[in-house]
């Protein structure tokens, strides 16, 4: 169960940092996450020192921490310096989106949607560059969707990445009426009916895929390769119960994640699993590997440690089985 408690949160940051002390290579996704539960723990200062100690070395994302450290700042009343980060970044130009999502919206949070939309309008030209181009990464499709949202709200006519947002967006209210601003004003209604609606769209918007980055872990499901899969059952053949076949493995994983993605669960990933690292888990939650109970929790700490990859992939890249087809004409096809 995740946290929801300020004290669940600092108990949570605090066994990510002891995971660190243990796993130096994982430091960076691990102080992360951590950072992230201080922040909902309501201790910003302490979240913004584990940004620095980050920074201090040469981490891998700094564009990303340093987003991340500028909507933390603001939020605690270091509006200056959180501007100037976001300044910086923008003239650095980062080529990854989430930098430049987290950005753009810890200025919309703050009212700042002009800044935000330029933000967001300068990361659409260096990231998607090409309007037509519609097989994008979530992470982009993310960026297109939330300035859609910022341009609707300073009511401004569509141009082609809105209409490039609008194809890619799949749901069943439309962008233009999900992002319509007088929708907050129907929250105040007394209509049953007008509230209704909008429980709808907010339903719809939940289930649409938002760039939450490190704050919250990834949702995500094993993918034990055939070798690995071999090595385990021979192992422990109680686990045969959850992996009948490698095939049926597969089919399971692509199952499990169209049905999460339905339900509208965001922020999907695919963890691989080897035996050593399962062996080695186990060993430290003192319990048996061939507890079945056990995977899922190990699925969850693979993913807080950064190892996750995003799902769905696109259409045209590899498919996450390893099979060497496309996405899109292996598990990805209808």
């Amino acid at each position: 169960m995740r946290p929801d408690t300020p004290a669940a949160h600092i108990t949570e940051a605090e066994r990510l940092l002891r995971t660190a002390t243990q796993y130096p290579g994982d430091r960076e996704p691990l102080l992360l996450q951590a950072a992230a539960h201080l922040e909902l723990a309501g201790d910003r200062p302490r979240a913004s020192t584990l940004y620095d100690s980050l920074l201090a070395g040469t981490p891998a994302q700094p564009h990303l921490i340093r987003a991340l450290k500028a909507a933390n700042l603001w939020e605690y009343g270091h509006e200056a310096e959180a501007r100037a980060i976001i300044d910086g970044l923008r003239r650095e130009k980062p080529s990854d989106a989430a930098p430049w999502q987290i950005a753009a919206e810890t200025l919309e949070a703050h009212d700042e949607l002009e800044a935000a939309q330029a933000t967001l309008t300068e990361a659409a030209g260096l990231l998607a560059a090409e309007p037509a181009a519609e097989d994008l990464p979530h992470a982009i499709r993310s960026l297109l969707t939330t300035r859609h949202r910022v341009r609707r709200m300073l009511a401004l006519p569509h141009d082609d990445w809105d209409d490039l947002a609008d194809r890619l967006h799949t749901a069943e209210v439309p962008l233009d009426e999900l992002h319509d601003p007088k929708r907050l004003w129907s929250l105040g209604s007394s209509d049953p009916a007008e509230l209704q609606a909008e429980i709808t769209r907010l339903r719809s918007e939940l289930g649409t895929y938002r760039t939450a980055l490190s704050r919250p872990f990834p949702v995500a499901v094993l993918h034990w390769p055939e070798a690995e899969l071999d090595e385990l059952l021979a192992a422990y053949p109680e686990l045969e119960a959850e992996y009948p076949t490698y095939r049926a493995h597969l089919t399971d994983i692509e199952a499990s994640l169209r049905e999460l993605a339905q339900a509208g669960t965001p922020n999907l990933g695919i963890v691989p699993a080897t035996v050593p690292s399962y062996e080695a888990f186990a060993a430290s939650e003192a319990a048996s590997p061939a507890n079945a109970d056990l995977l899922p929790q190990y699925a969850t700490t693979l993913a807080a440690r950064g190892r996750a990859t995003p799902w769905p992939p696109a259409r045209t890249a590899a498919c996450w089985c390893g099979s060497g087809e496309t996405y899109g004409k292996c598990h990805g096809a209808e």
